[in-house]
């Protein structure tokens, strides 16, 4: 049970029901246990939402499958039970299995750096750092690291508030851990 219910989207306020539906226009998603919490203040919502955008500037640089496995490692890494089951669903309808991914070198170092990011707090050693540095701009490490950085924000969120997987996830939950 989640410490904070989110809100029955029927009895948002105006300014809230205006953010959700201009989010569910411009993303095409849905309305999501998490997001009908932050909608509690508009403001968090609001800060929250900035992930879209940061999540298509990380496509754009690792593209689809990648950008997706990094958000995976981070959600596992950060112990997220709702988001990590979110990147499973997507994994597993992509075609394939996040037990027995098929990773190439520099695949790897991303997923590791996404992960090691959220374990120590962003605290990394050098190594882990500059196996991505060496293959990324410095711009596309901005976007990567403030990814994984929102991409804790949620966590943590889900996390303390112990937000409920949807049910729309629930065939997706891992039967070992959350990854």
């Amino acid at each position: 049970m989640p410490r904070i219910e989110p809100l029955n989207t029927k009895e948002v306020s105006p300014s809230v029901k205006e953010a959700f539906e201009r989010h569910v226009q411009e993303y095409g998603g849905r309305i999501t246990n998490m997001k009908a919490t932050l909608g509690h203040s508009l403001v968090a919502f609001e800060a929250y939402m900035q992930w879209y955008p940061l999540y298509a500037e990380v496509e754009k640089i690792l593209g689809t499958r990648m950008a997706s496995l990094y958000a995976h490692s981070i959600s596992c890494a950060a112990d997220c039970p709702l988001c990590s089951t979110f990147f499973r669903k997507i994994i597993i309808d992509s075609g394939e299995t996040p037990e027995k991914l098929v990773l190439g070198e520099t695949e790897r170092d991303v997923l590791n750096f996404g992960s090691s990011l959220a374990k120590y707090k962003g605290n990394i050693a050098d190594h882990l750092y500059n196996a991505v540095a060496t293959k990324y701009n410095e711009t596309e490490m901005v976007i990567l690291t403030a990814f994984a950085g929102i991409m804790i924000a949620t966590n943590v969120f889900n996390n303390v508030i112990e937000t409920e997987i949807d049910e729309y996830l629930s065939a997706y939950r891992s039967t070992t851990k959350y990854c």
